[in-house]
């Protein structure tokens, strides 16, 4: 065979391969789809069935009242399977269901929806997603009565896919402490998170079939297993006093400029947290809950803990509060570091009565080191037993251990007791402190705080939190000295600024320099815990605030102004304490100086002895008064506009109207209560103007 046949021959031997493997394949297509196609759609069909999780719905929190303050609304997302609907069905309603879709959602025309819906069912669509927005329970009963959907699921093809979404009626009130939940209805932080077991309930799962689109599309075949919905979490928290806190709080931030805040209010006897309110401010500017100081912030608590190192002494000593101490001239040495009083010049030989009213550092100091300094662990060892110790548990998961130094501690040496006494080397969160002041409030006996008392389903308790374990921190002897000692600061001390004649506040100032860098640096930390009434006393309460940036610096300034305000309208809208007080009275009475010349007013102010601080350089001024303090602020005056003389003396309200060209007439006696012509109207259009006194 010569070469060009043999060529022709494999070649014609490679096109009949090709020619058989082409037509095997055909084959093979044409048996697939005609032959083998119903076996392998019901394959299909079973590898895109899966059982999924039902979501249980998450329990939920409520204050002590039962009122809702977190809790799981039903929201669904609206489906529809075109190909369910008869052709009649379809036909004759697809036009009005497209207008209703289409007025309702309001994102697609009329025509678009109905094209929509006529392509799915044409393709033979299963599962048609009819909007990303989720609707309401409300919204779906709506829904549920439109043509072709009112058929129900079995003949209309509707499907409503129910998610629960996390609601909190009060919005952000004791944001923090309640805690959130992320994407997976899982608790990130405060009671959501602490408490998620109980409040996550157990899922139940049910068929799905995946189909076009990756959409899950549930078969509801009899095998489903339902979900068993999360327990209630019922707390101590009170809506009305959390109201109240954090609205004062916030007012106090404001005014003082300061970087955060905390408040706790506790019920004494039981030891129930009423309300947490944790506020700071964000890079806007704007104050917001985002870290729960009270119960995680760890900083020197300053002169709030001479309040224990007081107690100790009294229980360890058989000294009377009215025995000297020799507090010097507002520095004393103590082995190698100065300390100092915040009085200068210091206050010399005064009683412990008197250092304790007056917050002497020098005082509290020189008094525990002379009593435990060849035994310090002593000193400790009562530290421990006022509740400041490892053994500090809370509900809330995150809540921090009291830090005290041992005497086994590297870092320990002489200074660490004269400095521990007075409320430094030492670090507590303001809970702890509170929780130490509760007990003293409560005739010694600590109770643990609690924020919640129960758990149930429905109406049948499933456990019951009880604050059994309690224990006395000292004698009844000392705790009514600590106690009259916490009314003189009040009355006589640190304090007296928030004073009263209508209930008794016992509590104590704290001001502490903040730590920058490792140095104390001119940034301080004020707070001021305490109780009242304090002859029987129902709450106690602790105030934090932190770096003021105003001229005001000392807890007594910043800090104890804050707890008056709160207890004040707690004394009012307790009805079983407080009957028969009118809100007026409790304001704090004051010279009537409103408005006017400002170089008057100052030299008014300073005659008759009183507070008063300028904010303004202007002439002419109004008065606002703060904690006891007068604030002069700057009236903008227009030359072309009628100018503001309320609260004016007449003198200056003549002169000020007078220099602008405008006949002036009046009437009564004592300051300008109304003037005929508003503030801020066109100079121009006017000759006279009349003036009332009142």
């Amino acid at each position: 065979m010569n070469i060009k046949k043999e060529i022709l021959f494999r070649v014609r031997i490679a096109f009949i391969i090709i020619a058989i493997v082409s037509i095997a394949i055909i084959y093979s297509i044409i048996d697939l789809q005609f032959n083998q196609g119903e076996y392998w759609e019901s394959k299909s069909k079973d590898i895109n069935l899966s059982y999924l999780k039902i979501k249980a719905s998450r329990g939920n929190i409520l204050s002590d009242d039962g009122s809702i303050l977190a809790t799981s609304l039903p929201f669904y997302k609206v489906a529809f399977d075109p190909s369910i609907p008869s052709e009649e069905l379809f036909i004759n309603k697809v036009d009005s269901l497209s207008y209703l879709l289409s007025t309702f959602f309001k994102d697609k025309s009329k025509n678009l929806y109905k094209n929509i819906l006529e392509n799915s069912r044409k393709n033979g669509n299963r599962y048609l997603l009819i909007n990303r927005r989720k609707v309401d329970y409300q919204e779906k009963k709506i829904i549920s009565q439109w043509p072709i959907f009112r058929d129900g699921r079995l003949k209309g093809g509707i499907i409503f896919e129910k998610i629960d979404e996390r609601y909190r009626p009060f919005s952000k009130l004791g944001y923090r402490t309640i805690g959130s939940v992320d994407e997976n209805n899982r608790g990130t932080v405060g009671i959501e998170y602490s408490f998620n077991s109980y409040l996550t309930g157990e899922d139940g799962e049910a068929l799905h079939q995946k189909i076009a689109g990756n959409y899950w599309k549930p078969i509801y075949d009899g095998t489903e297993k339902s979900p068993k919905n999360g327990y209630d979490i019922f707390t101590t928290i009170n809506v009305n006093l959390q109201d109240i806190t954090e609205h004062v709080l916030l007012k106090g931030l404001i005014r003082n400029d300061a970087d955060y805040g905390c408040v706790i209010l506790m019920d004494v006897e039981t030891g129930d947290i009423k309300s947490i309110s944790n506020l700071s401010k964000n890079e806007n500017g704007n104050y917001v809950e985002v870290y729960n100081y009270a119960i995680q912030g760890m900083h020197e608590p300053g002169s709030t803990f001479k309040l224990a190192s007081l107690l100790a002494y009294l229980e360890d000593s058989n000294s009377s509060i009215f025995d000297s101490i020799d507090t010097g001239e507002g520095e004393m040495k103590f082995y190698s570091e100065i300390m100092k009083d915040h009085k200068p010049g210091g206050y010399g030989k005064i009683t412990i009565k008197e250092v304790f009213e007056n917050s002497s550092n020098i005082g509290i100091a020189k008094m525990i080191d002379n009593q435990f300094k060849d035994e310090p662990e002593n000193y400790l060892e009562y530290l421990n037993n006022f509740g400041f110790n490892k053994n500090f548990d809370f509900q809330i998961f995150g809540s921090a251990i009291p830090s005290i130094k041992s005497v086994n501690d590297s870092a320990w040496s002489n200074l660490s007791l004269p400095w521990i006494a007075h409320g430094y080397e030492i670090m507590l969160t303001p809970l702890h402190t509170l929780s130490f002041y509760n007990a003293v409030a409560n005739d010694g006996i600590y109770v643990n705080p609690r924020i919640v008392k129960e758990i149930r389903r429905a109406n049948q308790v499933i456990k019951k939190i009880d604050n059994l374990e309690t224990f006395k921190i000292s004698s009844s002897n000392s705790i009514k000295i600590a106690t009259k000692l916490l009314e003189g600061v009040v009355q006589n001390g640190t304090a007296n600024n928030i004073n009263n004649s209508y209930y008794k506040i016992a509590g104590k100032t704290g001001t502490t320099k903040k730590v920058l860098n490792g140095k104390y640096v001119n940034k301080y930390y004020t707070s001021f815990v305490g109780f009242f009434p304090s002859e029987n006393p129902k709450y106690s309460c602790i105030v934090v605030i932190d770096n003021p940036k105003k001229y005001r610096i000392y807890g007594s300034d910043v800090a104890a102004p804050v707890f008056r305000e709160i207890a004040d309208k707690i004394f009012l809208s307790d009805k079983n304490y407080f009957k028969e007080i009118k809100s007026d009275e409790l304001s704090i009475s004051f010279p009537m100086i409103r408005s006017g010349y400002r170089e008057d007013l100052i030299n008014i102010s300073n005659n008759l002895g009183l507070s008063n601080h300028s904010e303004s350089e202007n002439d002419w001024v109004k008065t606002k008064v703060i904690d006891n303090s007068i604030f002069w602020e700057g009236i903008n005056l227009n030359s072309n506009l009628i100018p503001n003389v309320i609260g004016m003396t007449l003198k200056d309200a003549i002169y000020l109207l007078e220099s602008r060209g405008l006949e002036v007439s009046f009437s009564g006696r004592g300051r300008v209560k109304k003037q005929t012509i508003p503030p801020g109207k066109l100079l121009k259009n006017y000759k006279k103007i009349k003036i009332n006194l009142g």
